[in-house]
């Protein structure tokens, strides 16, 4: 009798309120830095696409921005970006914070997925920062009327907790098929795009508050010398001169900062040299303007299909 030998392969996507680890998980599931992290939220700005391969067989991540209330144009492609992604998928991830409290952005979500006949995995993230193990239970009780969850995992991203768990309830819910990657893919983005983005990420962790929502970076020029070494240039766009100042620095010293560390994490990405250039440019209200969203790499025409 002939051996069953079909894997498992599909595609999950990880959704929730913005700041709630589902980079910091992404990450960590696939084993490399793909997505941009920091502290503040809505880093995540596209979908972004990894994948996933063991003996099992294959997942494709997809991270998708959180889902909050949109206050510009950009805020709506984010939220289109994620609520789309929900319909094209084989299992939803819903990422929520170690909390009994659930505030009407949790509810909204909860809202959408009790719509969807996809499978829904209830992850709740950060528990290493939960003093009381028993207070877990608390938290199962706290959501687990809210939607019909296939299944509920508590877990820590950042402390490896539990995550290997989540792999094998990943599996468990996909569905038999082949691969759509070779073995050795990680992520179908761009090296210009990953580039854009750290360079971003390293903005957003550096500068106030007020400023990183209204940056954005765009690779100029992306040539590998023969030696092996690549030129990089790129600008970061800002909303107002004020900022532009802010991100410059006094003495150009902020901006320095800004490419030092970007340098050091593209290099560790390419496995080569680098020389960054970076420029600073104003353009006034740019997430309100589809012309430069699109310019930028926010283009709605991407959702269709």
């Amino acid at each position: 009798m002939e051996q069953n030998t079909q894997k498992k392969s599909g595609f999950v996507t990880l959704v929730g309120r913005p700041n709630v680890g589902k980079s910091t998980l992404m990450n960590h599931l696939i084993g490399q830095k793909i997505a941009i992290t920091s502290h503040k939220p809505q880093t995540t700005r596209n979908r972004i696409r990894t994948v996933y391969t063991d003996e099992r067989g294959q997942i494709i991540f997809l991270d998708t921005p959180g889902i909050h209330k949109a206050k510009n144009k950009l805020g709506e492609y984010m939220v289109n970006v994620a609520e789309h992604t929900l319909k094209e998928v084989d299992l939803i991830l819903w990422l929520v914070e170690p909390t009994t409290f659930i505030g009407a952005g949790e509810r909204h979500i909860a809202q959408e997925l009790s719509q969807s006949k996809i499978p829904v995995l209830l992850v709740i993230n950060k528990i290493d920062q939960v003093k009381k193990q028993e207070e877990i239970l608390t938290f199962i009780a706290a959501y687990k009327d809210l939607c019909p969850f296939a299944e509920i995992v508590p877990l820590s991203a950042l402390k490896d907790q539990n995550t290997d768990l989540l792999l094998e309830l990943i599996f468990k819910y996909l569905p038999e098929g082949p691969q759509f990657y070779d073995e050795d893919t990680v992520t179908d983005q761009p090296m210009r795009q990953i580039a854009a983005e750290l360079i971003r990420e390293k903005a957003l962790r550096l500068l106030d508050d007020e400023i990183p929502h209204g940056i954005a970076v765009v690779i100029d020029r992306m040539k590998e010398r023969e030696n092996g070494m690549m030129d990089i240039e790129a600008s970061i766009i800002c909303e107002r001169e004020s900022h532009k100042g802010i991100i410059i620095g006094k003495g150009g010293g902020m901006l320095k900062r800004i490419g030092t560390e970007a340098r050091r994490e593209i290099e560790q990405m390419m496995e080569t040299r680098v020389n960054l250039q970076l420029w600073v440019k104003v353009r006034k209200e740019w997430r309100d303007s589809e012309l430069y969203m699109k310019n930028y790499g926010y283009d709605a025409k991407d959702l269709e299909g």
